[in-house]
């Protein structure tokens, strides 16, 4: 079986959902009553687990001690509304890219939440040395990026990088866009209409999926309308989902 790598920084997404009946009497702010706390892997952890869900043959590299790094997203638990989220975190180390056995792996998957555990060195480094990487990172794109096979970036991300985005590039970035789809080469791509609960994570679902079809089939398009499909499904779910 193809194996795959997921390379990047991960979390815990923490959900406390809470609901409010009155405003404090000192600030005109809700006062907060938790009803519950869910706790779920982010980030990188959450696209592992998407892949898990649809590939077996998977490994991981990500930031040591990723539990202790959470966002704490307070939710009322009957409208999903988000009140506020509280981000806690640890220092993360640099990535140790001599530890990579590229040989091993038919697909790396870049979840570069730009939290340290990646510089623009490593992923160029890693985009030189397999033929076959898939990145989505939340730096501004640049020249480090070009030899990664395709970039899945999203429409703000996008317009901080479009000025790179030149035709030496172009046939590599998959922009996603919400609602709409994605666009690929001159493609709307578009998705099916869903009843949008949460859209946490479902970034990461899209990406998993993408990276899994292309794995399988070596078909861009077709690799596009499934992650499509798949995201569609985690956006009805609560919290970070996996498909």
């Amino acid at each position: 079986m193809k194996k795959i790598l997921v390379v990047g920084d991960s979390c815990n997404d923490v959900y406390t959902y809470c609901h409010s009946t009155r405003l404090a009497p000192d600030k005109p702010v809700p006062v907060l009553e938790i009803d519950g706390v869910t706790t779920t892997p982010g980030m990188a952890m959450n696209v592992l687990m998407n892949v898990e869900s649809l590939h077996k043959n998977v490994d991981i590299i990500t930031n040591p001690n990723w539990q202790y790094n959470q966002k704490n997203r307070y939710v009322d638990k009957n409208s999903n509304h988000m009140f506020m989220r509280v981000d806690t975190s640890t220092i993360i180390e640099r990535i140790d890219t001599s530890t990579i056995n590229y040989n091993e792996y038919d697909t790396i998957i870049i979840s570069d939440y730009n939290k340290g555990f990646l510089t623009e060195e490593d992923i160029e480094e890693i985009c030189t040395v397999h033929s076959q990487v898939f990145l989505d990172t939340k730096k501004v794109l640049g020249s480090w990026s070009s030899g990664a096979k395709y970039i899945k970036i999203n429409n703000y991300e996008y317009e901080r990088s479009k000025k790179f985005i030149k035709s030496h590039i172009k046939h590599k970035v998959i922009q996603t866009m919400g609602s709409k789809g994605c666009s690929y080469c001159g493609k709307i791509y578009s998705v099916e209409p869903a009843d949008v609960i949460d859209v946490s994570g479902a970034g990461d679902t899209f990406m998993a999926s993408l990276c899994v079809k292309y794995t399988h089939t070596g078909d861009i398009s077709t690799s596009i309308d499934f992650a499509n499909m798949c995201a569609s499904k985690v956006v009805r779910k609560k919290g970070t989902s996996i498909i």
